[in-house]
């Protein structure tokens, strides 16, 4: 019996056993906003077999003809959990899909079918990513306002707190949904926390991350909170990042990113390095997905702590990849920390671009350029390019025009995304751009 059969049968036996009455079909639009609808459970075993049927017409980024927008939602059995919210009685669960055409080939437009499709490629190639996710967050105490909860900071454990039961009842929530959570703390802003998820395979890696937004949201609603994702909300505070930890591993589970011998005391093999350069390389291509937002850029600002430029280091956190140290014999935590993502990224297309950067580095054997230093920080732009260290884009603006004139971006995603992406996101920025803010009329409604 096929692998897949196996775990369509285990799925249909526990809705039957578990009385489940709400099966709720999950998917992204392309710009990474979760969508769902409920079948029945009556509906299930049709749905595996034929998919089932939706007009993707109102769709972010999904179809633009009407004569084009019907669309086919196949559950992936593997996906299958109990929403731990609802009731035990007559309950919910849900089910990732792949979204497909009538005549079911994947849909270009669905991004968990393109992270697939560059997953596939890699395990061609003999390789697996493994991605460890860490996002940041805000709560507060509605969705009109962002008024903090706590005055707490980085590490606090302190009985003014307030997020410390909420991120335990997240953390609780998740490890019900089989997601199991490294750590979770306090972050460095007032109200702003992070939570470490465990190392996955690169598709399940984005799936947890999507479940993760939708709990950690579900969780502050339930105790009258609200939990925003919104990269900076204040001037003065920090600004919240996904983190992604990368690693690429062989068939065989070995480390492909470990050396013992390498020079310099990296630890990092010649592939690894090969793909942190095509990581760097095509940094300012891919930033659009990985900071899709206008106030994405407000949180690439110079600070130490956020990559500004396309570098690399082990010390250095201002460093687009950074190399996380690790304890002596733990051969396997040899990876690559991503900095610059937020949490308002889709993180089905921000794994399929930075795999698909370092595939890139490692077919065309780049070089590692130079590790940055705490002291190129000091530099000016000036010296910087001097040093051939390229800018991340300082704006929205400056992303679009990378990102359109990008070859790599438009094969890895694909011409429906690549397109969409570069209309919608220059409507976005056309309409910032065109809006008059507080800060315009604080400095000039009243001079010249």
């Amino acid at each position: 019996m096929p692998y897949e059969q196996q775990s369509i049968d285990f799925v249909l036996r526990t809705v039957e056993d578990r009385d489940i009455r709400f099966i709720r079909l999950w998917f992204t639009d392309v710009l990474g906003n979760l969508k769902s609808f409920a079948i029945s459970p009556e509906d299930l075993e049709e749905a595996f077999e034929e998919g089932i049927g939706f007009d993707g017409s109102a769709v972010d980024g999904f179809a633009a003809p009407l004569e084009e927008s019907d669309m086919l939602a196949f559950p992936d059995p593997e996906t299958f959990q109990m929403l731990p919210w609802r009731p035990a009685k007559s309950g919910a669960a849900r089910v990732f899909c792949d979204i497909k055409t009538p005549a079911r080939l994947p849909f270009a437009g669905d991004p968990r079918s393109c992270l697939e499709r560059i997953f596939r490629e890699a395990d061609r190639l003999g390789y697996l990513l493994n991605v460890g996710p860490e996002l940041e967050f805000f709560y507060f105490r509605s969705d009109k306002d962002p008024i903090p909860i706590d005055n707490a900071g980085y590490f606090d454990l302190t009985p003014y707190d307030s997020s410390c039961d909420l991120r335990r009842n997240t953390t609780l929530m998740l490890e019900k949904m089989s997601i199991p959570v490294e750590y979770s703390r306090h972050a460095i802003a007032p109200s702003q926390n992070s939570i470490q998820l465990r190392y996955a395979e690169a598709r399940t890696c984005a799936d947890n991350i999507m479940t993760a937004r939708h709990v950690i949201k579900q969780v502050a609603f339930d105790e009258g909170m609200y939990a925003s994702f919104m990269p900076k909300p204040f001037d003065s505070s920090p600004g919240s990042a996904l983190f992604l930890n990368q690693s690429l591993l062989s068939h065989d589970g070995e480390n492909l990113f470990w050396a013992e011998d390498a020079p310099g005391g990296t630890h990092l093999s010649k592939l690894a390095k090969s793909y942190i350069a095509g990581i760097l390389a095509y940094a300012r291509e891919f930033t659009l997905i990985t900071n899709p937002t206008v106030n994405s850029y407000k949180r690439l600002i110079p600070t130490g702590e956020v990559p500004c430029y396309a570098t690399w280091g082990r010390r250095n956190r201002s460093a687009l990849v950074r190399i996380p140290a690790h304890k002596p014999g733990k051969h396997l935590s040899t990876r690559i920390e991503l900095r610059s993502p937020d949490p308002t990224c889709n993180p089905y297309l921000v794994l399929a671009v930075t795999l698909a950067a370092g595939l890139k580095g490692i077919e065309d054997g780049m070089e590692l350029p130079a590790e940055a230093t705490l002291e190129d920080a000091t530099l000016s732009p000036s010296e910087l390019a001097a040093k051939g260290i390229s800018p991340l884009p300082r704006d929205l603006g400056e992303a679009i025009d990378a990102f359109e004139k990008s070859e790599l971006m438009r094969t890895t995603l694909g011409s429906h995304i690549h397109s969409y992406l570069v209309e919608a996101k220059r409507r976005e920025w056309e309409e910032y751009r065109m809006h008059v803010t507080n800060w315009e009329r604080d400095h000039y409604y009243g001079g010249f």
